[in-house]
């Protein structure tokens, strides 16, 4: 293709051109997709629902599960539907919108378990300040700061993106995500993405130290508590947040550390599924494996249901 700023569209990355593949790729995407916003509505409409789930700690994890449902939403059907059209087409303002949210989204998610890990510590090690410290108004606030500078941080780093000149418009993913699209630059990375991703890699690096230190706390605090069950029940609720930190960290690492191949390639869809799909429904899975107040909330919906 002719050097250009924009592009008509962007081919995704081809499953397979064997049509019986394409369909194990669409039934399985299928699966996973109904399975994910199954579990993520039930925890949901448990929070919403039952007073006893009314507390900052199920109102982070109720937004979690929003945030589950719109990533996987916005990536995985047009993965599905191309599977079984048997086409790779994305129109260029789908791959921007994508991109967008997608990244505003994961954005979104990595802010909030920093958000978590703020009130694990705040419950733990400064139980008296809890209520006062972690009121509604705050925890109203810092959400919609939350959800307006991830928007804005997706909105610049889109702009960034897509204003450069694009040499190809093949992408080698199932998604249009970010350092493919880089890729298919002519002239290199322009400096306000280089500035972006500089920013991006230092906020990342200050949430995760954040989340780091904030358990180190913890950890010392708990380890002071006399009883074995306070211990457990401390434990209880920082595992499985502790959980999803490392599961959403190391497989991010994985995907963006690993060098990426000029050729379509399963090892890199897997890896980007990895770390994409994947935590959106283990995320409620394992928060509710590990917490008595969910589960008992969830057994009691399946009955009346």
């Amino acid at each position: 293709m002719e050097n250009q700023t924009t592009v008509p569209y962007f081919l995704l990355m081809e499953f397979s051109k064997k049509r019986p593949l394409q369909l194990l790729h669409f039934i399985f995407f299928l699966v996973l997709y109904l399975a994910t916003i199954t579990t993520n509505i039930l925890i949901i409409s448990a929070v919403a629902i039952d007073h006893r789930l009314h507390s900052p700690m199920y109102f982070f994890l109720m937004n979690l599960a929003v945030l589950d449902l719109g990533t996987i939403s916005i990536i995985v059907p047009k993965s599905m539907t191309n599977s079984l059209m048997d086409t790779r087409h994305i129109s260029y303002f789908g791959c921007v919108t994508q991109y967008f949210l997608f990244l505003s989204f994961e954005t979104c998610d990595f802010s909030l378990l920093t958000i978590m890990a703020y009130d694990r510590y705040v419950a733990i090690c400064h139980p008296l300040h809890y209520e006062m410290v972690m009121n509604w108004k705050y925890c109203t606030e810092i959400i919609i700061i939350m959800w307006v500078i991830c928007l804005l941080y997706g909105m610049l780093h889109t702009t960034g993106t897509f204003s450069i000149s694009y040499c190809s418009n093949v992408v080698n993913q199932f998604f249009c995500e970010i350092p493919h699209l880089l890729k298919l630059s002519c002239s290199g990375i322009n400096l306000l993405e280089v500035g972006i991703l500089v920013a991006s890699l230092i906020g990342a690096l200050g949430c995760f130290t954040f989340i780091v230190i904030s358990y180190a706390v913890i950890f010392k605090t708990v380890l002071r508590i006399p009883s074995e069950k306070g211990k457990q029940k401390a434990l209880s609720t920082c595992i499985p947040h502790l959980t999803v930190v490392c599961m959403l960290v190391l497989s991010g690492c994985i995907a963006y550390m690993k060098p990426s191949s000029n050729t379509p390639s399963y090892i890199d869809f897997w890896l980007t599924a990895l770390y994409s799909v994947l935590p959106p429904l283990f995320n409620p899975i394992i928060y509710s494996i590990r917490n008595k107040n969910i589960k008992c909330v969830l057994s009691e919906l399946w009955k009346f249901s």
